[in-house]
């Protein structure tokens, strides 16, 4: 295809994200990457590209200038390595907005933010709070707004490739449903099959293998524990590999792995299946208790979570020369908050790289 008058034949896409603008374009081909080739298209990427953002910026009242060398860069990484660092990047300003504009392989990203308001991370001048669209000052917002549009439509113009790709409509009331986002998420999914509308691979056992031993159906009614332990239902739709979506409303979707998953409605809905977090919530009392020698508490504690007193043990991992915390879940090195173990629970841990040790020893 010819390329359009006045246009440099280029291809990329540009992104919006929250407070910054990015660039990706496909690069060097693998054979032009063997033969070396890829530094002279990086040198090229940063001419074209790069540098017509800098100009932008400065004729939008933005200062851009490539930050200080840092001494730390020269001495542990040489003054060439700390040099090309500074050079592929602008620290930039204008009033009360800051930014940042990095070149990386293939990739541009412009980030701004602000110090006006920062509700939760001050630090750092405001550049790592969460959710800096939502908290800029009016403002500042329209400026950061009307930079990164004017720095896409000018990249749209002058390369004949570039395309912007809108940021996904969120769910909710003022958004997409549920299952409006599933059916877009599949659509962009590079195992997207279209005979199926959606992803393969929902056939095999290792994917669709249930927590009570079923199977998994795309479509089916089913049903599984939220991070607090209770049970909710929902229909499954494939994901990838052995992980569903759970549409369990009209704005409400989980990504919940197949063994997580229950085919048939378990028993007593209104239980709580919270058995670990009780678990490890009452060991690491139990350990706070015993740290304070508050041992009435510790004593109370283990006979809630271990009625009758039974016989304890620890399991030691020699490779890591740590115990193993609650629930197999992590390592320590103090024996106090190690998990304690019945003679059941530790059956068949007694061997490398393990050792399973009497709590009473």
């Amino acid at each position: 295809m010819k390329t359009p008058k006045g246009q440099i034949e280029r291809t990329g896409t540009i992104n919006f994200g929250d407070a910054y603008l990015s660039i990706w374009e496909e690069g060097e081909s693998p054979a032009g990457r063997r033969s070396g080739l890829s530094g002279e298209w990086e040198k090229k990427f940063k001419r074209d590209v790069f540098t017509r953002i800098v100009q932008t910026l400065n004729r939008l009242g933005w200062d851009c200038a490539p930050p200080p060398i840092k001494p730390h860069d020269v001495k542990h990484y040489g003054g060439t390595v700390a040099r090309w660092a500074s050079q592929r990047r602008r620290d930039c300003r204008k009033g009360d907005l800051f930014g940042e504009l990095e070149i990386s392989g293939r990739t541009i990203k412009l980030e701004m933010w602000q110090s006006v308001n920062t509700p939760t991370r001050p630090d750092h001048g405001g550049r790592y709070e969460p959710n800096k669209e939502a908290v800029m000052p009016y403002l500042l917002r329209l400026e950061m707004e009307r930079t990164r549009r004017r720095i896409r439509d000018y990249l749209c113009n002058v390369f004949s490739g570039y395309e912007f790709r809108p940021p996904k409509a969120e769910i909710g009331p003022d958004g997409i449903t549920a299952l409006e986002w599933i059916e877009q998420n599949y659509r962009e999914s590079c195992h997207y099959n279209p005979k199926l509308g959606r992803p393969s691979g929902d056939e095999y056992g290792y994917n669709n293998k249930s927590a009570d031993g079923g199977h998994v159906e795309h479509g089916a009614r089913v049903w599984f524990t939220d991070w607090h332990g209770r049970i909710l239902e929902g229909v499954a739709y494939y994901n990838i590999n052995n992980m569903w979506w759970v549409v369990t409303g009209k704005y409400d979707r989980r990504n919940v792995a197949s063994f997580e998953i229950y085919t048939k409605q378990p028993d007593n809905l209104r239980t709580k299946r919270n058995g670990k977090v009780r678990r490890k919530r009452l060991e690491a009392e139990i350990a706070k208790a015993v740290g304070t020698m508050d041992f009435e508490r510790a004593a109370i504690l283990r006979d809630i979570l271990f009625p009758g007193n039974p016989a304890l043990f620890v399991v030691w991992h020699k490779g890591h020369c740590l115990y193993h915390c609650a629930n197999f879940q992590g390592y320590t090195h103090d024996k106090d908050k190690a998990g304690r173990f019945t003679a059941r629970e530790v059956k068949g841990w007694n061997q490398e790289p393990n050792e399973v040790r009497s709590l009473a020893a």
